[in-house]
């Protein structure tokens, strides 16, 4: 994937998230606050996360680990469907973490290679590496998010700061990817 196409469709889901807040904050709260214990999301994301870690895993070229690749993406897949009957208390937010950890992944796979070319490719890299920071901290204590949302929906007001942010960020994101990417 090109640098300037991770950039303009991150900077266009988060914008457009962003504007969902911004123009109906009612339901943005309401269904963010279902969201850490939304089975549905929980599958989805879970799926998300897991095809994209064993895509990941697939593509690895360590030859000590090559005959046991087979295997392993059994064992990953099993994992991940068995956290899925199992672990079905905040599923959301786990299944969030694992696609954090992923998009992060690509987010920098991307990235490293225009390092040299401009600056503005650390946005992209601080950006992942705050979601691996985000997806370990969810994996490890999953009621944060639901802390973290339930003070970020707490009045409408602080959730359209919050979503202004988001949104200038994303407007970056955009321009970046249009510009100087």
């Amino acid at each position: 994937m090109k640098l300037s196409t991770l950039s303009l469709v991150l900077g266009a889901g988060l914008a457009a998230q962003s504007l969902h807040a911004l123009l109906k904050p009612k339901q943005f709260i309401g269904a963010a606050r279902k969201f850490p214990r939304s089975l549905p999301w929980g599958y989805a994301l879970m799926t998300v996360g897991t095809l994209g870690f064993l895509h990941f895993l697939k593509q690895e070229s360590i030859a000590d680990f090559e005959s046991y690749k087979p295997m392993m993406m059994a064992i990953f897949g099993a994992v991940a469907v068995a956290v899925c009957i199992f672990v079905s208390d905040f599923l959301a937010v786990r299944g969030l973490a694992i696609s954090f950890l992923v998009l992060a992944k690509l987010m920098t796979d991307t990235a490293r290679p225009h390092l040299d070319d401009s600056h503005w490719v650390l946005v992209i890299q601080l950006w992942a590496y705050a979601l691996v920071c985000a997806g370990i901290w969810f994996t490890v204590s999953p009621w944060r998010c639901r802390d973290l949302i339930h003070w970020g929906t707490a009045s409408e007001s602080r959730l359209k700061l919050l979503s202004g942010i988001r949104l200038a960020f994303a407007a970056l994101l955009v321009l970046l990817g249009l510009t100087v990417f």
